[in-house]
């Protein structure tokens, strides 16, 4: 056991000694790739577009009456005669229709590369939003989200696959956990536009947000054909040659002989290699075969559960309710606290991303599920106390409670479920894996958003309880089995789950074939990149 650990310990710090030093903002070229990278990143704006706007439309008159009150008494339809499940299932539908396109985008991610769905699901996006802004009736509505929860999964299934594997090894964490931070991005949009539409007294109170969804994917469409490929998808078809141009170009100014692209190259050969020799076709069966894909698998099925079964589904689509239950009805008043709210939570997420490998993956997870613990205890505390008294303190107590909650699940919740979750999957598994990621997602959604409008209407107050107690669960549950990925290559990362030999293994061979045996000592090689070179002697190196 300690041999492995020394010898992880040397892999890591070889990586960490090829890096080039100096700001990479004054690099050109990885301000390019992290203008590519920002492109993939907006697709999470689209979900954290929805539920907001979703929020934001519940808030409405105009939308409450275009579709016959569904947070009413009235029926929408005759199969949904329950208010409250009619309201569940306008929330839901996304979700249903993520769930349906879920078994596809695995096979669309790895046969035709990362870029391909991100630019069939923008489409398919574009057209629900199309339908979705000029509805005149439930079925269509619910048909368009259902139709944009369709086109969503082909591009969130590729887009942080590709985020991961294009970035900057030095920058691969922070990024890929900015991903799902940028749900917040979505969300501040819609709550603002709702915020400012619902003064208009026409059907463009709700039509104006509606449309606004499509934006991300308009951009995607015009832009994702110029997106460079993955390099680990290249190399994983053959096309060596090219992943090695692209890694050259982003990450070394063009320098197929820069020590640290040698070592990334061949330690991407190195490890689908090895994951080749243990399967030649990956099938859904191989997630759980071996001991350390089951370990991996109970990890993610656990947080997409943990993520969405931990009281934050109250307020992250039905907000307005809660805010009802502590006598804050005014439509005003609560479409400016959820802006804030959505505000807050991106700057708490994104900071937290970016510190990832700083404070590490495990220590932000623990310290996210004792937050929750302790603030979703104090809301059920000062809920309770407003219901018996009326307290307007008790009602302030629940607010600061929900804006301390959410702090906490924004620790690691929000920045670090994607991107642990992409990074702890070895190459051949990462889409399928991930693809079980977002369908279980997608199954806690679905009975939470039907589950959530019942059960407050039935509990108020009291179904809180049932959430403190699955959050001290998903406490131990972390405690015990969450293991730290910080300051590791992807591959490195990928492997810890196979033992620490496997670690090395991948380690020695890159090592040997990249013919960096002196980075075993600490030793770094010099690159074009630490000195300043003209654009023009760049294309010089390319050509030739």
């Amino acid at each position: 056991m300690a041999g492995g650990i020394v010898a992880n310990a040397g892999a890591s710090s070889g990586m960490r000694d090829l890096i080039h030093p100096g700001a990479w903002y004054k690099n050109p070229r990885l301000i390019k790739l992290n203008l590519w990278i920002f492109l993939l990143l907006i697709t999470s704006s689209t979900n954290g577009y929805d539920g907001s706007m979703m929020n934001g439309l519940q808030t409405l008159t105009q939308w409450q009456s275009a579709f016959r009150n569904p947070s009413g008494g009235m029926s929408l339809t005759k199969f949904l005669p329950h208010a409250h499940a009619q309201l569940g299932l306008l929330n839901a539908i996304q979700n249903i229709g993520a769930l349906t396109a879920t078994p596809l985008a695995p096979y669309v991610t790895d046969s035709l590369g990362r870029r391909v769905p991100i630019l069939a699901g923008a489409i398919i996006m574009i057209l629900g939003t199309i339908i979705q802004t000029t509805s005149h009736s439930v079925g269509q509505f619910i048909g368009a989200r259902f139709l944009i929860g369709f086109g969503v999964t082909f591009a969130a299934n590729a887009a942080p696959l590709l985020t991961t594997e294009l970035a900057y090894p030095s920058q691969r964490g922070p990024l890929t956990s900015t991903y799902n931070s940028l749900w917040y991005s979505g969300a501040i949009i819609a709550a603002w536009t709702t915020y400012g539409s619902f003064r208009i007294k026409s059907s463009w109170s709700w039509r104006l947000p509606s449309a606004l969804q499509g934006l991300p994917s308009i951009l995607q469409i015009a832009l994702m054909w110029f997106c460079p490929e993955s390099p680990r998808w290249l190399i994983n078809k053959g096309r060596d040659a090219e992943a090695l141009r692209t890694l050259a170009y982003y990450h070394a100014r063009g320098n197929d002989q820069d020590p640290l692209i040698q070592f990334e190259y061949n330690e991407i050969k190195e490890a689908i290699a090895l994951d080749r020799a243990v399967a030649e076709q990956v099938s859904w069966a191989d997630l759980f075969k071996t001991s350390g894909n089951r370990r991996r698998m109970r990890i993610i099925i656990a947080m997409a559960f943990f993520s969405q079964w931990s009281g934050n589904g109250l307020v992250s689509y039905y907000l307005s309710k809660v805010l009802d239950s502590i006598g804050i009805t005014d439509v005003a008043t609560q479409n400016l606290i959820n802006g804030i709210l959505q505000i807050y939570n991106l700057i708490v997420a994104v900071s937290a991303g970016l510190l990832c490998d700083k404070i590490g993956r495990r220590t932000l997870f623990l310290l996210s599920n004792a937050g929750m613990l302790c603030f979703f205890t104090m809301q059920t505390i000062t809920s309770a106390r407003f219901a018996q008294t009326g307290s307007h303190a008790a009602a302030n107590g629940v607010l600061a409670s929900i804006f301390l909650f959410y702090g906490s699940y924004d620790i690691a919740y929000t920045p670090l479920i994607v991107s642990y979750t992409v990074e702890i999957l070895p190459y051949q598994l990462r889409a399928k894996g991930f693809t079980v990621f977002n369908f279980t997602i997608s199954l806690a959604l679905i009975f939470n958003q039907y589950v959530n409008p019942i059960a407050l209407s039935a509990l108020a107050w009291k179904y809180y309880i049932v959430y403190c107690a699955f959050l001290v669960f998903e406490l131990i549950f972390m405690y015990l089995f969450i293991i730290e990925t910080k300051n590791r290559s992807l591959e490195e990362t990928a492997a810890i789950f196979d033992g620490e030999e496997k670690v090395a293994e991948i380690h020695q061979r890159a090592t040997q074939d990249a013919g960096l045996a002196h980075v075993a000592q600490g030793e770094r090689t010099p690159s074009v990149n630490d000195e300043k070179v003209t654009d023009e002697m760049v294309e010089h190196h390319l050509k030739a």
